[in-house]
């Protein structure tokens, strides 16, 4: 299914994770998937340049281009259970971010699952961006987000 994935910097200090999960959490807003990685300064500047607006001045591959390369920043990758909540609440404590549709499957949680995902995309020709995931327990679901280049395609291919 087609979710909406918020992206934000935070500085990469003690305590940064904690004030945007006790933010959201505090407006009753669950974090569904979650990813961290360090910033690349190109990206930065993206986003700075961008501004709040929201308005992408650069292409979804040229965000995802990103290096290891700076460790001052971490870059947030979140899935949360009301998007539009969270954009009002991070704009109006001015984090700097950036929204973009991702794929987000629930799969099983056995040998061979993600492999036959993945497969699918390369079936259809699709990169795969980026991906990330967790499982809890052999007898649960595992949420999968795939961050596929042709978001549109995708979304036919996993549709339901």
């Amino acid at each position: 299914m087609v979710r909406t994935e918020i992206s934000l910097f935070l500085k990469n200090v003690p305590g940064e994770l904690g004030k945007l999960s006790s933010l959201l959490g505090e407006a009753g807003i669950n974090i569904d998937a979650l990813m961290i990685q360090d910033a690349s300064s190109y990206v930065q500047e993206l986003f700075q340049a961008r501004g709040k607006s929201l308005k992408r001045i650069a292409s979804a591959a040229s965000y995802n281009s990103m290096r290891k390369d700076s460790a001052e920043f971490a870059l947030i990758r979140i899935l949360v259970d009301n998007t539009d909540k969270a954009i009002d609440l991070l704009s109006a404590n001015e984090y700097l971010f950036d929204i973009m549709p991702v794929i987000a499957l629930e799969l099983e949680n056995k040998p061979g699952t993600l492999a036959s995902i993945t497969n699918k995309f390369g079936e259809e020709g699709i990169n795969i961006n980026y991906v990330y995931g967790s499982v809890s327990s052999p007898e649960e679901t595992c949420l999968f987000v795939f961050s596929p280049e042709d978001i549109d395609l995708a979304a036919k291919i996993f549709k339901g």
